[in-house]
C-alpha cells in the first residue's frame, strides 16, 4: 500500500528542501525524494563547496603578496589534499543542517530514486527495495548535470566537468578552461591564483557573455594582468588525452587551427536538465529542449504536477530555485502569491575579481527600446576600497532617462557579491533614481560606491 501525503518533492536542492520546508511550515504533510545527498549539487557539488576553494586561494593570494600590506610571509605554500578537505567539509557540515532542517520539520526523507508511475504516484528504489509514494501534488526539482563536449568525455582524470576540478588530487600545471561562464571563470580564477597556468577559451565574441560588455571587457583585462591567456570567438574541434595530459586543437576567431598541450581540462560548457528516466513521458509533461515548461506558479501542462529550479530553464541559479518552489507551495496552499518572474534575479560570479548584476544590460535597455541615463562610478575613487587594496573594479547603473525606473545594475570588484543585493531590494521596490540620491550611505564603505553609480547616472558624481 502507498504512503500518503500532501505534496511530495523529488530533489533535494535548493529548491526542493526548500519547498518542502515552506510546504511543512503551511501545515502540509510533505515527503523529500533524493538519491544522492540532501542539499543536492548546490550544496554538495556547486555552490558552496566551490566558495570554499575560492576563499582558500583568495587568502593564498593575500599571503602571496604580503608585502603589499607592509606584512611578511616567508616559504607560502599549501597541501592540496588539505584545501580539498576542508571545501568537503564545510559541503559536509551543511548538508547535516539541512538533515536537521527534514527533523525539525517533520519532513519524511525517503532515499532512492523517484519515478512518476502516474497521476500523483510515485515509486523510489534503492538497490532491491521500493518503496510506492503518492500524494495530491508533485514537485520536480530534480536540477541539472554539466555538459559534456560530444567528441569528448569527461574522464576525471585529465578531463574534468566541475565534479571532477572541486576534489582534485593533483594541481594542474596548465590548464584549459573550456567556457567562460560563471563556472568556468571561477575555476580559471581559483587554479591560477593556487598557480596554473590557465587558457580560457569561449566560443562568443567575450568572456561572461551574459554580462553587460563593458563588465566582460574589464574582466577579460584583468585576468590576463594576472597571467590568464583568454581566447574569445574560438572553439575547442577536438580533446584528447593520454593519461599523461590533454592536447586540444583550438580554432581561434582568424580561422586557424592549432594543437595546444595542457596538463588537465576543465569543461564548462552549460547543463543538461535532469528530465530523463523520471516518468515525464508516460504522464505527457511537456518538455522544451529537455526542460519542463511551467507557468508562473510551477504547474506543468500535467494537473497534480510541478517543476522548479533547473529543470526549468535558466536562469540556472540556486536562488532561483528556492523561490520558485516557495510561490509553487504557496500556491498549492491557496496562498494566493505572485506569480514567479524573472527580472529580479541577482547573478554572482565569485572569481577575483567578483562580477554581480540584476537586471537589463545597457544594450538590452536599448534593445527594449529604453532612452537611458548610464552611470559608472569606480573603485579608485572609493577610500574603503583603496584602504582594502582593492582599487580595481566599477559599478555601473542603468537607468529609464523617463521615469527614473532603477533598469539594472552591473558590478566588477571586490565584495560585489555582497553588494549587489542593495540594487536587487531597490527595484524590488521599485525604487526611483531620486529615492536612491536620497538616501544615506555609511562612510567609509565600499557601499558608497553604489550611491555614486547613481549620482554618476544624473552628472552629479562627487568623487570622481
Amino acid at each position: 500500500m502507498a504512503e500518503s501525503f500532501d505534496l511530495i518533492v523529488l530533489g533535494s536542492g535548493p529548491g526542493g528542501y526548500v519547498s518542502a520546508i515552506r510546504a511543512a511550515q503551511l501545515g502540509l504533510k510533505t515527503a523529500i525524494v533524493e538519491r544522492e545527498r540532501l542539499g543536492g549539487i548546490c550544496l554538495n557539488w556547486g555552490c558552496i563547496p566551490t566558495k570554499a576553494l575560492l576563499r582558500t586561494s583568495e587568502i593564498f593570494h593575500y599571503m602571496s603578496h604580503a608585502g603589499n600590506y607592509g606584512l611578511t610571509a616567508e616559504k607560502v605554500g599549501f597541501e592540496l589534499e588539505k584545501i580539498v578537505a576542508r571545501s568537503r567539509a564545510v559541503s559536509g557540515q551543511l548538508n547535516a543542517g539541512v538533515k536537521g532542517l527534514m527533523k525539525k520539520n517533520k519532513i519524511t526523507v525517503v532515499e532512492g530514486t523517484g519515478k512518476l508511475t502516474g497521476k500523483g504516484k510515485m515509486t523510489v528504489t534503492q538497490g532491491d527495495q521500493v518503496r510506492e509514494l503518492e500524494a495530491k501534488e508533485i514537485i520536480v526539482a530534480t536540477g541539472a548535470r554539466a555538459r559534456d563536449l560530444p567528441f569528448a568525455k569527461a574522464d576525471g582524470k585529465k578531463i574534468w566537468t566541475y565534479r571532477h576540478a572541486m576534489t582534485p588530487t593533483e594541481m594542474p600545471a596548465k590548464l584549459l578552461v573550456i567556457g567562460s561562464g560563471a563556472i568556468g571563470v571561477e575555476f580559471a580564477s581559483f587554479y591560477s591564483d593556487m598557480g596554473a597556468e590557465v587558457t580560457i577559451v569561449e566560443m562568443l565574441d567575450r568572456i561572461l557573455p551574459v554580462e553587460d560588455a563593458d563588465v566582460s571587457a574589464f574582466m577579460e583585462k584583468a585576468l590576463k594582468k594576472q597571467g590568464m591567456t583568454i581566447l574569445t570567438g574560438a572553439g575547442v574541434e577536438a580533446l584528447t588525452s593520454d593519461g599523461k595530459g590533454v592536447k586540444a586543437k583550438i580554432k581561434t576567431k582568424d580561422g586557424k587551427s592549432e594543437e595546444h598541450s595542457f596538463s588537465h581540462a576543465i569543461v564548462a560548457i552549460g547543463i543538461v536538465p535532469n528530465t530523463e528516466d523520471i516518468g515525464l513521458e508516460a504522464l505527457g509533461v511537456k518538455t522544451e529542449r529537455g526542460h519542463i515548461v511551467v507557468d508562473g506558479f510551477g504547474q506543468t501542462n500535467v494537473p497534480g504536477i510541478r517543476a522548479i529550479g533547473d529543470v526549468t530553464g535558466p536562469p540556472w541559479l540556486a536562488h532561483k530555485a528556492s523561490h520558485e518552489g516557495i510561490i509553487a507551495v504557496e500556491h498549492i496552499a491557496g496562498k494566493n502569491p505572485h506569480p514567479f518572474e524573472t527580472w529580479n534575479i541577482p547573478g554572482c560570479t565569485y572569481s577575483r575579481p567578483q562580477v554581480a548584476s540584476v537586471g537589463l544590460t545597457e544594450a538590452k535597455a536599448k534593445e527594449a527600446g529604453h532612452e537611458v541615463k548610464v552611470g559608472n562610478f569606480p573603485f579608485i575613487g572609493n577610500g574603503k576600497a583603496i584602504a582594502l587594496g582593492e582599487a580595481e573594479g566599477f559599478i555601473k547603473t542603468v537607468f529609464d532617462a523617463k521615469t527614473g525606473e532603477l533598469l539594472g545594475a552591473h558590478m566588477i570588484g571586490a565584495e560585489v557579491t555582497e553588494l549587489i543585493q542593495g540594487y536587487v531590494i531597490a527595484r524590488q521596490l521599485e525604487t526611483t533614481e531620486e529615492d536612491l540620491i536620497h538616501t544615506v550611505f555609511a562612510h567609509p564603505t565600499l557601499s558608497e560606491m553604489m550611491h555614486e553609480g547613481v549620482l554618476s547616472a544624473y552628472g552629479r558624481a562627487l568623487h570622481f
